[in-house]
C-alpha cells in the first residue's frame, strides 16, 4: 500500500514523539535518580559532620547538655525526615532522634568503613530496616582519637518522592512542548500537504488532457512559483495543441489543392479526356503544382529548422554586397512585371555580424514579397543605414498593402491575406513567418509600415561587426 507524502511525516512525527518519551522516561529517570542521592547525601554528610563536631566537644573538656542535645538531635532528624544515630565505635547506639527508640541496639557486623570511597551506602543497613536506605556517617573525634560515628539514615522512597515531582514537572513540560509543536505540522499542512495537493491534482487533469485547468495556489513561495510555472506550461501546452490542429489544417488545406490539381490532370491525361495535342500545356501545370508543393515542403523544413537552438553559422559581411546579389537573383522575374530597384547605403562597406545565408533568406522573402504585392511598371526601394551598433534594413514597396487588421497576424504561419490569397494563389504563407524567426533567432526585430493601397515597409535591424 502507498503512503502519501503527508502520512509519513505525520508517522515521523508520532515515532519522534515516543521515541522522545521513552528516552526521557529511561535516561531521564536514571539521571535524576543519581543526581538526587549525590545531592541527598552531601546534605546529610555536612549534617552528620556538624552533629560530630558538636559531640566532639564532650571529648575535648567542654560541658554538653546531653537533654537539650537530645532535643536538637530529635528535632533535626524530623526536619530531615531522616533517623540519627550516635553509636561508639563498636556500633552501640547510645543516642538517636526517635526517643532513645534504637539505644543500647547493638549494629551487627558494624564496619564504619563499609562505604569505601563513597560517602553513602544504599541498603537496608545490616538489616535493621524493612526498606532500603541511605546512610552516611561522620566520626566523632577528640585529641586525635575517635570515639564514635553519628549516622543519618534517609528512606530512599523520600528521594523517589522527589524524583517523582521533578519527572512529573519534566514530563508536563515535554508534553507541553510535544503539543506546540504541533504547530509545525499545522504550518506543513497549510503550506506545503495542501498546495502539494493541488499541485498533484493539477497534474492528473494535464495529463489527462484537461489543460484548461487552474491550479489555484495564491502563496509567494517555492509552492506558489510551482503552481504558476504548471499554469504556464499548461496555457503553452494549450497554445501548442491549437496550434498544432492549425498546423494540420492549413497544411492539408494547402496540400490538398495541388495535390488534386495533379490528379485532375493525370486521371484526364489517362482517361483521354486530353487530347495527346495538349499533353505539354496540362504536363507544364502539373510541374508548376508539384514545384508548389516542392517550395511548401522546403519552407516547412526551414520553419524546423529555425525552430531548433544553435543553428546560426556568424561571420563578419559586407551587408551592402548581399542586398545587391539578391536583388540581383530577381532580374528575370522583375522583367516581366518592369519593376525596378531603387537601392541606397548610407556607406560603401557595411559590415554586420550574421548568418549569412540565413539574412539571404530574409532579403529573398521580402523581395519577393515585393515584388508579388507590386503594381506593373513600379519600383522596390532598398535601404541600409547604419546608426550606433546597428544596420538597418528597409524594404520598402508601393504596391496593394496590407489590410490593418490582418498587420498583426501577417506573422503567423501559413496566414494570407484575402488581398494575397487572390493575388498570388501559390503562396504558402510561410515566408514572413520564416523571416521573423530568422531575425528573432539573431536577438534582432523586424517592423512593418502599411497602408492598403499605398504599399508596405518592412525595416530589420543587424548587429554591427566589432572586427577591425
Amino acid at each position: 500500500m502507498t503512503r502519501s507524502l503527508y502520512s509519513k511525516f505525520v508517522l515521523g512525527y508520532l515515532i519522534f514523539g515516543l521515541l522522545g518519551f521513552i528516552t526521557i522516561a529511561t535516561f531521564s529517570s536514571r539521571i535524576t535518580r543519581d543526581f538526587l542521592i549525590r545531592d541527598h547525601s552531601e546534605a546529610l554528610y555536612d549534617e552528620a559532620n556538624a552533629i560530630a563536631a558538636s559531640c566532639s566537644q564532650m571529648y575535648e573538656g567542654k560541658h554538653q547538655d546531653l537533654t537539650a542535645f537530645s532535643a536538637q538531635l530529635k528535632s533535626l532528624g524530623a526536619y530531615l525526615r531522616a533517623e540519627i544515630w550516635v553509636a561508639d565505635n563498636q556500633g552501640s547506639i547510645f543516642m538517636d532522634s526517635r526517643d532513645g527508640g534504637r539505644s543500647q541496639t547493638v549494629i551487627p557486623n558494624f564496619d564504619p568503613t563499609a562505604s569505601g570511597s563513597r560517602s553513602y551506602t544504599i541498603g537496608n543497613y545490616y538489616g535493621l530496616f524493612d526498606e532500603d536506605v541511605l546512610t552516611v556517617s561522620s566520626p566523632v573525634t577528640g585529641n586525635y582519637t575517635t570515639y564514635g560515628y553519628v549516622i543519618i539514615h534517609l528512606p530512599l522512597n523520600q528521594i523517589s518522592q522527589s524524583q517523582r515531582g521533578i519527572l512529573d514537572i519534566l514530563y508536563i513540560t515535554s508534553a507541553a512542548v510535544f503539543g506546540l509543536s504541533m504547530i509545525i505540522l499545522l504550518v506543513f499542512t497549510q503550506t506545503v500537504y495542501l498546495p502539494l495537493r493541488k499541485i498533484t491534482v493539477g497534474a492528473k487533469e494535464y495529463a489527462a488532457g484537461h489543460l484548461d485547468y487552474r491550479i489555484q495556489v495564491n502563496t509567494h513561495d517555492e509552492m506558489g512559483y510551482l503552481a504558476d510555472t504548471l499554469n504556464y506550461m499548461s496555457d503553452e501546452l494549450n497554445k501548442m495543441e491549437e496550434y498544432q490542429k492549425n498546423f494540420i489544417a492549413n497544411v492539408s488545406h494547402d496540400f490538398r489543392s495541388p495535390l488534386t490539381s495533379i490528379k485532375g490532370y493525370l486521371e484526364a491525361v489517362l482517361d483521354g479526356t486530353i487530347p495527346p495535342d495538349m499533353y505539354e500545356k496540362y504536363l507544364s501545370r502539373v510541374i508548376s503544382e508539384t514545384e508548389r508543393l516542392h517550395k511548401l515542403t522546403e519552407s516547412m523544413l526551414t520553419l524546423n529548422s529555425l525552430d531548433a537552438k544553435g543553428y546560426l553559422t556568424r561571420t563578419n559581411f559586407d551587408i551592402n554586397r548581399v542586398i545587391k546579389d539578391t536583388a540581383a537573383s530577381f532580374e528575370g522575374t522583375c522583367g516581366q512585371k518592369n519593376i525596378s530597384f531603387d537601392l541606397t547605403f548610407s556607406d560603401t562597406i557595411q559590415m554586420v555580424y550574421a548568418d549569412m545565408g540565413k539574412i539571404q533568406q530574409v532579403l529573398y522573402n521580402l523581395i519577393d514579397n515585393a515584388i508579388k504585392f507590386s503594381h506593373n511598371d513600379s519600383m522596390i526601394y532598398i535601404q541600409a543605414a547604419g546608426q550606433y551598433e546597428k544596420v538597418f534594413v528597409s524594404v520598402k514597396d508601393t504596391g496593394i498593402g496590407i489590410p490593418k487588421d490582418s498587420l498583426k497576424k501577417i506573422w503567423e504561419r501559413f496566414y494570407k491575406t484575402d488581398l494575397s490569397r487572390g493575388k498570388d494563389k501559390k503562396g504558402t504563407g510561410l515566408g514572413l513567418s520564416i523571416v521573423k524567426e530568422i531575425l528573432q533567432a539573431h536577438g534582432e526585430n523586424i517592423d512593418v509600415i502599411s497602408t492598403e493601397g499605398v504599399g508596405t515597409e518592412f525595416i530589420f535591424s543587424l548587429p554591427r561587426s566589432t572586427a577591425l
